[in-house]
């Protein structure tokens, strides 16, 4: 008798455990997001600079009590700028840490890699900064912060044509990235439109270091403006093999050009050179200078394009979790979809193929500064 008495409180105990621990369960304390980018190899400061934007979105979500009453955390991996390791990372994201939705990457073919693990996994991904049309082609789970090359590539033409004056244009560019010769053929057919003529147009192999011989077959043509669509690594060396090789002229290029490292490799060869971008830390709207103020006191350096669409990159995603109401990632797709967001990088608002329309700067290097030139509208 005594044992099955014993055996009935055991069994009420459990009961009375089960059900108090059922109700009193809230689930996971904080909301993991994947942040992914290049903090080592060859865009490493493009990276770095993205990750920090991440960063203090995420610590300025989480002063005002975090969303949907949680706080967030976020989980970085770094893809070295590697496809095989950028879809590494993104798997472990989704499959061991459950990031509820990812911002990254940086680089499109790296973006490229991700994209279909995300889609498949039903995981929002934004970009903050790969331009190439095909990323969000991959499917509806796929946005990005920036403006696209076809815009980009338009631009630079129309600047170099109309602004510089310029009626011979020639193209180098890294022949194995989909960034780099997507953008030198959209720069490439809006020039040739507008009326101008293409000497050259000269992919490299991935890795080079000596651009002289594709430099001197540009030169050979006397261009007038010689456009280049590589990273900042790239770019450096490039503006420095052409000056030695004789060339006073002008030199332009994408938003690749962005990075404190830049003048650290050209030097004064890098003077007078243009790039279209997607901010300006001299742009003069309030939340601007804002942003390059607390983003500077903590960083020590003023951001550059790559912080500010990290930052808008991650408040976006926070911004359409709140509004989604939830972390599923379907109801945060599509909060995405209709989302109107004001940030330091311009109003975002996506279209059909949730790439959002919005304005591109011009910024001049002069005396190994960037200098602000003019914004021009989609």
């Amino acid at each position: 008798m005594a044992k099955k008495f014993l055996v009935v409180l055991l069994l009420i105990v459990a009961l009375v455990s089960t059900t108090f621990t059922g109700c009193t369960s809230k689930g996971p304390s904080t909301i993991k997001i994947g942040g992914i980018g290049p903090v080592t190899g060859e865009a490493s400061t493009f990276g770095v600079s993205t990750k920090n934007g991440y960063e203090m979105m995420i610590e300025e979500w989480n002063a005002k009590g975090g969303v949907l009453g949680k706080k967030i955390e976020l989980v970085f991996a770094d893809d070295k700028g590697d496809p095989t390791e950028g879809a590494t990372a993104a798997q472990k994201l989704i499959n061991e840490d459950k990031v509820v939705a990812i911002a990254g990457t940086v680089m499109s073919k790296v973006s490229l890699a991700i994209a279909p693990i995300c889609q498949s996994a039903g995981i929002p991904m934004v970009s903050p900064t790969s331009t190439n049309p095909k990323v969000t082609q991959v499917g509806d789970y796929i946005f990005r912060a920036c403006f696209i090359d076809p815009f980009q590539g338009t631009v630079g033409a129309l600047f170099a044509y109309n602004n510089l004056g310029a009626k011979k244009a020639g193209v180098l560019f890294d022949n194995s990235n989909d960034y780099t010769k997507g953008l030198a053929e959209f720069f490439r057919d809006k020039f040739n439109a507008l009326g101008g003529t293409i000497v050259a147009f000269e992919g490299h192999p991935a890795g080079t270091t000596d651009f002289t011989p594709f430099l001197t077959k540009i030169l050979a043509g006397n261009p007038d403006v010689i456009y280049c669509s590589d990273y900042y690594n790239d770019d450096g060396l490039m503006a420095k093999q052409a000056r030695q090789l004789g060339y006073k002229g002008p030199f332009l290029g994408g938003d690749g050009w962005d990075s404190p490292d830049l003048v650290k490799i050209g030097g004064d060869a890098v003077n007078n050179s243009y790039f279209t971008n997607h901010f300006s830390k001299d742009d003069q709207r309030p939340e601007v200078q804002e942003f390059v103020k607390k983003y500077t006191q903590k960083y020590g350096q003023a951001p550059d394009a790559l912080a500010a669409l990290g930052y808008d990159a991650m408040g976006l995603i926070l911004q359409a979790i709140q509004n989604a109401g939830s972390t599923d990632g379907a109801k945060i797709r599509d909060a995405l979809k209709n989302i109107e967001y004001h940030g330091v990088s311009g109003v975002i608002k996506f279209d059909e193929n949730r790439n959002p329309v919005k304005s591109a700067v011009i910024i001049k290097i002069e005396n190994g500064q960037q200098v602000y030139v003019t914004t021009v509208n989609p």
